[in-house]
């Protein structure tokens, strides 16, 4: 009874020290921070007409454009995957022999992060657009971009890609090199140091970037407007359809969609808490 008496006092203790900091002021500014990203969340969860929810939500407009968006975002993620997990595996290991010129390429490929929407849908417009660079050859031989599903597709990937190459950066990063060095000692070849280290260690880093990819691609509006159009059935995304609903006065319905996206938020943040609690249950 002792012992454990004297452990929750240890515990106590630890709890105060870990806490000590943060000055109490610093309450103050931090309270005001979470009601500017809590407060019009709220105030949007009033505005939404969850009488007719069902109603919006399973109107043939707005299934047509769900399929659309979520289509169109998984694609998006798996595309992201497949390309920016080479990508950041070759940034991570070339920074260590060429850390300037990786700097360089690792800012050009943050670039779409601070880009404005607008900018980023110019930019892939002159280059997969009808008179774009590589777009033009393209129109030419039967596979235009522009105004199409691919568009929708290009552009969340080009949004997306570096949410999903910064998280995975990450997640290799923590990786101790000893690790790789002590495998290519026993004989591995980098392949087998890949998919049987690497890859399995960064698997919860990847699974986020996954994630948030598809999260940002569910939500990606400017970009897609300026380079793919809002095109019923074609490149109209929830996001483009709750543009939609706004221009025409119709705010039901654009709260509709926002409902749709709301919903999919939802489960993304749940999987993002799962993904948390694996990792630590496997770290233990």
């Amino acid at each position: 009874m002792a012992l454990a008496q004297t452990k929750d006092r240890h515990t106590q203790r630890a709890r105060r020290a870990e806490n000590h900091i943060l000055p109490g002021w610093l309450l103050i500014p931090a309270t005001f921070a979470m009601l500017l990203i809590i407060g019009p969340i709220f105030a949007l969860l009033l505005q939404i007409p969850w009488a007719r929810s069902w109603e919006l939500l399973t109107s043939p407009e707005s299934l047509q454009t769900a399929r659309l968006s979520i289509a169109t975002a998984l694609f998006s993620t798996v595309v992201c995957a497949l390309v920016g997990f080479p990508l950041a595996l070759a940034l991570h290991l070339y920074e260590r022999s060429f850390p300037k010129m990786t700097s360089v390429l690792t800012v050009l490929v943050y670039a779409p992060l601070v880009l404005s929407p607008v900018v980023s849908g110019l930019a892939l417009t002159f280059l997969w657009g009808r008179r774009g660079i590589l777009g033009s050859w393209l129109d030419q031989i039967g596979l235009p971009i522009a105004f199409t599903t691919t568009a929708v597709v290009f552009t969340q990937v080009f949004v997306a890609l570096p949410f999903f190459i910064s998280t995975v950066t990450t997640a290799v990063r923590g990786i101790p090199k000893q690790f790789e060095e002590i495998a290519a000692t026993e004989g591995a070849t980098k392949w087998e140091i890949m998919h049987k280290m690497i890859i399995p260690l960064a698997m919860p880093g990847i699974f986020t970037g996954m994630i948030l990819g598809f999260a940002r691609a569910l939500g990606e509006y400017g970009a897609t407007l300026t380079f793919a159009g809002n095109i019923a059935g074609v490149t109209r995304t929830i996001p483009l359809h709750i543009e939609l609903g706004l221009s025409s006065n119709d705010m039901d319905k654009a709260l509709g969609a926002v409902i749709m996206l709301l919903a999919v938020y939802v489960l993304i943040i749940g999987a993002i808490g799962a993904l948390r609690m694996y990792s630590k249950v496997r770290k233990v």
